[in-house]
This record gives structure tokens, sequence and C-alpha cells, in this order.
């Protein structure tokens, strides 16, 4: 884990789901995975039900990931101690009474598979209270989904901003998307509610470059959100005419200081059959890679000078449209106040104007 800081305050949300793997990955192997700087273990049971285990026997602190399954249950490579989905310690080799007791239980933590994917409550032991964030459009077969899974070095918080800041991307992703040197001038509006906040720009021409071009060959003005829900999911959404595009990333706390990206991005091109919509998507993921890739360069450099000078300052303008408001959202679920569902009460609204 990597070294805190003095004044870098990360917010932990602790009481909620955060997307540890895809479903595709958990075979019969046990698979180890990291949730705010914690080893978890996730493994199949005997119904081919996902579980979620500390990565670390109670008996002699060996990882259980690098055991196996075995009918249904976790045996620790040791001395083949076996647990079954809930912690519990079914069987020790060799000892004649019964093998469950208190101080021989592994912490548990609630798992559910949803859109694909494996969520883990981020609490030992705890009843989950709400239901994960349902992924939109990935199961429409209207659309073709491109799915990537990248590590970065930067808080939920950095990179969520990231992946939602505008103005960066006509530098950092220059030619690629946007920075092509024609500015327009746009209305920002800024809506807050209870669990997430979104940024709509309105009169936004078809962002410049390769990427813009992909999206609407003849150009026009987009419809474009972009979006923060609790804990860790950022959107991005563009939509023209029938074209229309939506990136969903579920961000995943390793440690404090770095963040495993989940990235989908369904989409629907008037000039693409539904059949050659999915290929043609595989053949883009190398042009999302080289933004992503870039992106995590930069957030790398971040990180490492917040980590070279002991602390981090931000300096915000109203150009900063989401970053901002991202860490009250944190700060203030990180407190456990509850969040009202359905997540339609408006808080907040304003609205100002940029060039972009």
């Amino acid at each position: 884990m990597a070294e805190p800081l003095r004044s870098l305050e990360v917010p932990r949300i602790l009481d909620d789901w955060y997307v540890l793997a895809r479903s595709t990955e958990l075979g019969r192997a046990p698979l180890t995975r990291e949730l705010h700087g914690r080893s978890i273990v996730l493994f199949r049971d005997g119904a081919g039900r996902a579980a979620a285990l500390l990565d670390r026997c109670p008996h002699r602190n060996v990882p259980l990931s690098a055991g196996r399954v075995e009918h249904g249950e976790l045996q620790c490579p040791y001395h083949g101690w076996r647990f079954a989905a809930d912690g519990r310690c079914t069987a020790v080799p060799g000892l004649p009474t019964e093998a469950d007791h208190r101080s021989r239980r592994c912490g548990s933590f609630a798992v559910t598979e949803r859109d694909g994917f494996v969520w883990v409550w981020a609490t030992e032991g705890a009843t989950p209270s709400r239901e994960p964030f349902a992924l939109p459009l990935v199961h429409d077969r209207r659309y073709a989904t491109v799915h990537q899974t990248i590590d970065v070095a930067g808080t939920v918080h950095a990179v969520a901003e990231n992946a939602l800041d505008v103005p960066h991307t006509a530098y950092l992703h220059r030619g690629l998307f946007r920075g092509t040197g024609t500015t327009n001038e746009l209305e920002v509006r800024v809506r807050r509610f209870s669990d997430h906040v979104e940024a709509e720009y309105v009169g936004e021409p078809r962002p410049e470059g390769l990427l813009g071009r992909v999206l609407a060959p003849r150009g026009g003005v987009v419809e474009h959100f972009d979006r923060f829900f609790l804990p860790s999911i950022a959107q991005v959404e563009y939509r023209l005419g029938e074209s229309h595009v939506l990136a969903t990333t579920a961000l995943t706390p390793l440690d404090d200081r770095r963040t495993r990206m989940h990235g989908m991005v369904s989409f629907r091109l008037p000039f693409v059959p539904p059949r050659l919509a999915q290929p043609i998507g595989e053949l883009l993921r190398p042009l999302g890679m080289v933004v992503l890739k870039q992106d995590a360069r930069i957030l790398a450099k971040q990180d490492a000078t917040i980590a070279r000078f002991g602390e981090a300052r931000f300096s915000s303008t109203e150009l900063d449209v989401l970053g901002p408001s991202i860490l009250k959202l944190l700060r203030h679920a990180e407190r456990g106040r509850d969040r009202v569902d359905p997540a339609s009460e408006l808080s907040d609204e304003r609205s100002f104007r940029m060039r972009v």
C-alpha cells in the first residue's frame, strides 16, 4: 500500500458496493483482489455462487487465494483448513472435534453478481442496505458494449474528476478529442442530488478530433452529460440524433492512492448495423486505450507530485465543473449520512458559461 500523506484526506465509503471482478474471470480457481487496502479472495461455492473472504487464513496467516476450491469451499494450501462462503471453518484435517470455532472463522463479505460483474460490499460481515449501481445499456441488444480495465495512480476522487473533466481534453488528448484550435462557448448546468451530481453541456458542437468524427461524421450539436454516482461511478454520455455513446466506469479503490477502472462503453451508431457494431467497437478499443493511458500517465504525475510535497493542495475555478462536488459527495457519504432513494431529490442547481 502507498505511504499515507500528511494532508491528503481520502474519503473511504465502506457502506457500499464495489466491482472486484468480471463474472467471467471467476471460474474454478480463487481470485485475489484489493479493496480499500485489504486483500480479499473470491471463489465460487458448490452452487456456483460467488463468495468473498478476507484473504488470510486465521490459522497461520497464509493467503487463502494460494489454495484451491474443494467441494465448494476454500482450502488453505498450508494445512488444508477449509472455509465456507460465510467464513466458517468446516474442516481441520486431523482434528477429532468439530472444526467450527469463533477463533477459526475467516472474515466474510456480502457478494452479488450483476450486469456481468462481481460486486462486494466493503464492510466485513455487514448486511447491505442497497443494491449495486445498475449499469445501463449493457443488456440492450441495440447497443454494442466494449469493456476495458486499467489500474491508475490516484484517489477515487482524482480519477473520477479526470474522467469527467472537459478542459483537460484539449491539451492532454489534443487531436484525439478536441484541441484542434477551434473553441466554442456553451452553457453548463450543474445539478447536485443526494447521491450523484451531473453536468449538462448545452449548445456544444460535435467535439473535434478523431473520436468526435466517429461519433458524428456529419457534425452537429450534441447532447452531453457528465455524471458521478456514489460511491464510485463516473459516466459520460453523448447523443447526436441516432448516435448515442454512454461510457460508464466503475472505480474500485485498491487503496487510498490506487484505483482500478472498470470501463464499459455502450454505443449505437446509425450508419453501423447492429451485427457489425461489436466488431467495430473492438477495433476502436486500442484508440480508447491511447486516451486511457494518457490519463493514467498524467494521474501518476499528479500523485507523484503530491507524494513529493507531502500534501495535496487544490485551487479551483468554475471550470472545474464536477471535481469539488464529487469531493463533497464523498465526504458526506463517508460520514454515514443517509442517501435518499430514489435519487431524484434535487438539492442544488447552478449554471455558467465556458469556452471549450
